[in-house]
């Protein structure tokens, strides 16, 4: 129903609110009953001085009548019920629920959006709390610190025969690790509030969330850099995101795969001939002459496409991770071995192509790409430095693969609401009782 198609709906929970009966506002209003019960009903069109008559009879303005609700209001009310996995039908009622709740909507719309960054928080807590380095060596310092004390005041708790001298060492070591353990208490919250006013989200502890938010607050384009108008050592040097030297090291790496990359394919050639193709990765390796892994990274970069991208090394260690809305990837590794990425460690060379879903999120699908290959020439008898490469993109369930399997992937075991997962490695905050 078109937003401008739900006065009728307005009136009636204006009409409402002010405690009057169909036939009170009728009689005010010179109408039949009947009459205003197909407008409430959004069956005959109003305007004129008809509608000034209803706006003024209730106290309002004609306009707060006759404005559709905020399209990103009920962009949120629909995304609301996919996620609830609500039928189409349900969903095209999201404009009359705003129409004539728009209180209600409004609270149902908060809600949605509150839960989704409450959960991105989770995800990156999870992560933080189980592979931080500097956070596990704090609590680390905090926990052997405070079982010192606890020692040395047993000893001179129950042994009543010690000289005074040796009383004066261990009131001396008592001193000197409450002092230590008052320091590293102040250092693990200085460090946890480091970024006071941000959410956890916006907080950035390691290089490799430098490098991240650098990449972010670029939108993942570097269109002055691909066309040679800059270096990446001005890129880099005019970071403000990049702050530490492990960072730009990071981050010069990446720019300068970035710039070999577009000197092969360039992004506007790219993006014309997927619009005559198809996003095919095969196809378009063919087409210019490259690697797989080449055309995905810059399938990565594409702006309109919103696609994530993943590359890890033969570890299994994430080098870069691009997010995309839906598909959750852990900052600090650990993340689910179930991925189509390490699927393709295993098939050097052979491109796999899987549609996926993450637990806990079947509203949206993925289509996945990944292909692993040498990051470089090594010389004779040498095993090969391997990467690969996944990218990510979202896809309606019946977009080009309708009819196939869909495989339920997580992002981490610690948030993963698959609970009797094969591959799972510990519990989940999840499951019931943990």
């Amino acid at each position: 129903m078109a937003r401008e198609g739900l006065t009728g709906s307005r009136i009636r929970e204006r009409r409402t609110i002010a405690g009057l009966k169909q036939a009170d506002l009728a009689q005010q209003i010179g109408i039949s009953a009947s009459y205003l019960n197909l407008i409430e009903h959004n069956r005959r069109r109003i305007g004129g001085k008809l509608l000034l008559n209803i706006a003024a009879t209730l106290g309002v303005e004609a306009s707060a009548l006759t404005e559709g609700a905020e399209a990103a209001l009920i962009a949120n009310l629909r995304e609301a019920g996919t996620d609830a996995n609500l039928s189409q039908a349900e969903l095209e009622r999201a404009e009359e629920f705003a129409g004539r709740f728009q209180g209600w909507a409004e609270v149902l719309s908060n809600a949605h959006r509150r839960i989704g960054t409450l959960e991105r928080t989770i995800e990156t807590l999870s992560d933080r709390l189980a592979h931080d380095p500097k956070l596990a060596a704090s609590v680390h310092e905090l926990l052997s610190t405070a079982a010192a004390i606890r020692s040395t005041a047993s000893i001179l708790a129950d042994d009543k025969d010690i000289t005074p001298e040796w009383r004066d060492r261990f009131h001396g070591n008592l001193d000197q690790d409450s002092r230590r353990l008052a320091d590293s208490s102040k250092a693990l919250v200085t460090y946890l509030d480091a970024h006071e006013g941000e959410s956890p989200v916006q907080s950035i502890s390691s290089p490799q969330e430098e490098v991240e938010a650098f990449f972010e607050a670029n939108a993942y384009t570097f269109a002055h850099l691909e066309q040679g108008e800059v270096t990446v050592k001005d890129v880099v040097s005019g970071s403000d995101q990049l702050s530490s030297v492990a960072a730009r090291h990071i981050a010069t790496g990446v720019l300068q795969q970035v710039v070999a990359d577009a000197r092969v394919v360039a992004l506007g050639d790219l993006n014309q001939e997927i619009e005559r193709q198809g996003l095919d990765p095969v196809k378009l390796a063919e087409h210019f002459g490259t690697s797989v892994s080449l055309i995905l990274r810059r399938i990565g970069a594409l702006p309109d496409l919103k696609a994530g991208l993943v590359v890890c090394d033969r570890s299994g260690s994430l080098l870069f991770r691009k997010a995309t809305a839906g598909f959750a990837i852990p900052r600090f590794g650990a993340v689910c071995p179930l991925w189509p990425l390490f699927d393709a460690l295993g098939h050097t060379g052979q491109v796999l192509r899987r549609s996926v879903v993450q637990a806990g999120r079947r509203d949206t699908e993925f289509e996945c790409f990944a292909v692993a290959e040498p990051a470089v020439v090594q010389g004779y008898n040498t095993l090969p430095l391997l990467q690969a490469t996944m990218l990510v993109v979202p896809s309606k369930p019946t977009d080009g693969h309708e009819g196939e399997d869909v495989d339920e992937i997580g992002s981490t075991c610690r948030v993963c609401a698959k609970l009797s997962c094969p591959a799972r490695r510990e519990p989940s905050i999840l499951s019931e009782g943990f």
